[in-house]
């Protein structure tokens, strides 16, 4: 048998002449060079590199060439495509570096520009002194309870001691659902007062029942400077063995000072309520002067008009019928109640002199209390 014949060279392949090859390397360059963006680049890259590349194909030809001519064509490809590969290289970060460059004009954040110049909202001040009122009161011990605003008139009336003929029942006080036979027949309303948290408390928690009520209720008055039809309210229930009025007036003087300041005190004025007896009118001291104005014509008060109290609320010991509605034993247990409008209160703290400045929404309004929690 013969040797192979190592001399044989079959027809020269015409990708892999030196001069072949250098047109296909000085075309990719000058393709990479002309490349104005990154896109226009990669095009490039895909033409002159890719797998479909004339480099590459010529590549894939030297495996026709005979042993002793594919050493010096693999040379002379390997040459011309690292030139390739380091012209893209070169170029791409060129482009990157422009590009780098236009990005750091074009988005360019002026930090001295005015940070706020949409004005940030604030809280609304009646939530705010809600939710103080109610700390001042857990931090007594009591609980906070909520329930509907859309009640059944016993828990809204029946339950209070509120007979079917009280002026309140009517539909000049009272916003009724209308059900299916209309007005005041559908027996269910929108609350108007947070009284029915206290009867559902009485009805759902062991005694004893320390208990805080805040919420939105609802009445039929005209919208003006000191009504509007929805409104919020806190209420208080306390229900015990051996409470008194004694202790209902140290708790009103401690809400007060807690909440205008020491040296704030209270009174009582006797009252009537259907659900509480004894009843009072709960005023407090003036805090603005404290009661030095009255009978001194050289320091008249406008929050007071000189009478040294501002009247706050209605309190009182709950009646024994509301204990015996709600399965009570009033022989065992007593309790007191009170309670106050929110809106009134921020009005007394903060000198607001319309009520409709607390509804319209205006931020100019709401803005000045801040952000308190």
């Amino acid at each position: 048998m013969s040797a192979p014949n190592k001399s044989y060279d079959p027809v020269e392949v015409e990708a892999l002449k030196p001069e072949e090859i250098e047109r296909m390397r000085d075309e990719a360059l000058a393709a990479f060079a002309a490349a104005d963006s990154l896109d226009a680049l990669h095009e490039a890259k895909v033409a002159h590199t890719g797998p479909a590349s004339p480099l590459a194909l010529a590549n894939r030809e030297i495996g026709a060439l005979p042993p002793h001519a594919k050493a010096d064509a693999g040379k002379r490809v390997g040459m011309a495509r690292g030139a390739v590969n380091k012209a893209l290289a070169g170029r791409q970060a060129e482009l990157e570096a422009e590009r780098d460059a236009r990005v750091l004009v074009e988005e360019d954040v002026d930090v001295t520009l005015p940070h706020d110049r949409v004005p940030a909202g604030a809280r609304h001040p009646l939530t705010t002194l809600s939710e103080r009122i109610e700390d001042v009161f857990v931090a007594m011990g009591y609980e906070v309870a909520e329930g509907p605003e859309v009640e059944a008139e016993w828990f809204n009336f029946d339950a209070l001691n509120i007979g079917p003929d009280h002026p309140a029942r009517g539909e000049a006080d009272t916003f009724f659902v209308q059900g299916g036979g209309g007005g005041t027949e559908s027996g269910v309303v929108l609350r108007t007062h947070t009284s029915p948290v206290q009867i559902r408390s009485l009805l759902g928690r062991e005694l004893p029942v320390y208990v805080i009520c805040p919420g939105r209720v609802y009445r039929t008055d005209e919208l003006d400077a000191t009504h509007t039809p929805v409104f919020h309210q806190v209420e208080l229930l306390a229900v015990d063995e051996g409470l008194t009025m004694a202790d209902l007036k140290g708790t009103l003087d401690h809400m007060v000072q807690s909440l205008f300041g020491e040296g704030m005190k209270t009174r009582l004025r006797p009252n009537f309520f259907p659900f509480t007896e004894p009843s009072a009118e709960m005023d407090m001291v003036c805090y603005v002067c404290r009661g030095e104005s009255v009978g001194n014509p050289d320091r008249p008060c406008r929050t007071c008009s000189s009478e040294g109290w501002i009247e706050l609320g209605g309190c009182g010991m709950v009646n024994p019928k509301v204990l015996a509605a709600c399965g009570v034993d009033p022989e065992k247990y007593s309790g007191f109640a009170f309670g106050f409008g929110i809106e009134r209160m921020l009005m007394f703290r903060h000198n607001v002199e319309d009520m409709r400045d607390m509804v319209e929404g205006d931020v100019r309004f709401t803005r000045p209390f801040g952000m308190e929690i």
